[in-house]
């Protein structure tokens, strides 16, 4: 075999098949930029919707589990309604920290959230200290008020899911 004859040539040949062809790099770009692309907007709107249900699922989920967990342990602990309202928001975010960390956020954003949560029970313990709201009251309204605190978050702030 001669050593000019390009259809024998073993070194060339292995070289040409590691240069990637024009329709190789066109069809590697044109997927890059279809995975680079914005969510339409209906994408964007359900992936937020599909965030406060999981927030608000793992909150209902903190609550149901360890109410009777703290009922087992320290049965007095609720006997006064201001306590009762913070350790029901304290209920909610461990089940939201619990979630938020198997999701892969971070321990700071876990923190600014737990706060969030602790806000609305925060401000109804006011006019419940002045005698405004009864304690059914504050304990019914507090998680109500979370939602759209979390929502408003969520908005304000958007954070990507890690996971």
């Amino acid at each position: 075999m001669p050593d000019g004859d390009p259809g024998h040539d073993l070194r060339r040949i292995s070289v040409a098949s590691t240069t990637p062809t024009i329709c190789a790099m066109t069809t590697h770009t044109l997927r890059t930029m279809a995975a680079r692309r914005a969510p339409s907007r209906g994408g964007q709107g359900w992936h937020y919707v599909r965030r406060c249900l999981e927030m608000v699922a793992a909150m209902v989920a903190g609550m149901l589990t360890l109410a009777p967990i703290e009922r087992l342990v320290w049965p007095e602990l609720t006997t006064r309604a201001d306590v009762g309202v913070l350790v029901l928001a304290t209920s909610m975010s461990i089940g939201l920290a619990a979630w938020m960390r198997v999701r892969g956020h971070r321990w700071r954003d876990i923190a600014e959230t737990s706060a969030l949560i602790h806000l609305p029970f925060v401000a109804l313990l006011v006019p419940f200290w002045r005698g405004e709201i009864d304690e059914y009251t504050a304990l019914s309204w507090g998680p109500l008020l979370t939602v759209p605190a979390i929502a408003l978050a969520l908005l304000l702030r958007p954070v990507e899911d890690v996971r």
